[in-house]
């Protein structure tokens, strides 16, 4: 049976203090680390920079089946520094995966930016896809990023 604190010596109860001082220190330096590394996200631009916290949001959109839009925007960032050369047919891809009505994991864009994007196909350019993937990194900002947070997902990747 435990009898309370006052029944231990007291060198007992000095070590417990200065043990207790020193996890509270660790504790608060593993939170300045995390800070540092910039694993508390607070920002959508600072998470997908972030290896870990790209992956963590990839899992979280995954569960809510919404992985389309994270998907699309990575392709954009891509398709950006691709060499013109190539631009054409990963063009052409990426409108066939994300942009098309029928498209297999079509994101969810104006009809505006749909017309506009499919206007330049024949001949796109370095940032051709730059309004569509503004359009869809505001949604994932205002919506999918705040559900992030809050998530198990979100809270792991902290």
């Amino acid at each position: 049976m435990c009898k309370g604190l006052a029944y231990l010596p007291s060198s007992c109860l000095e070590k417990a203090k200065e043990m207790r001082v020193k996890l509270s220190h660790l504790g608060d330096n593993h939170y300045k680390h995390k800070i540092q590394d910039g694993k508390l996200f607070q920002d959508l631009e600072t998470l997908l920079n972030n290896k870990i916290g790209l992956q963590a949001f990839r899992l979280f959109l995954r569960s809510e089946f919404s992985e389309e839009n994270l998907e699309f925007w990575l392709a954009c960032e891509e398709y950006r520094v691709s060499p013109s050369n190539l631009q054409k047919t990963k063009a052409s891809n990426i409108f066939i995966q994300f942009i098309n009505p029928d498209a297999p994991q079509e994101v969810n864009l104006d009809a505006e930016t749909r017309e506009a994007l499919l206007s330049v196909m024949e001949s796109p350019c370095g940032d051709t896809f730059n309004n569509a993937q503004q359009r869809i990194y505001s949604l994932m900002a205002k919506d999918s990023f705040p559900r992030f947070l809050r998530s198990q997902h979100g809270i792991k990747a902290y």
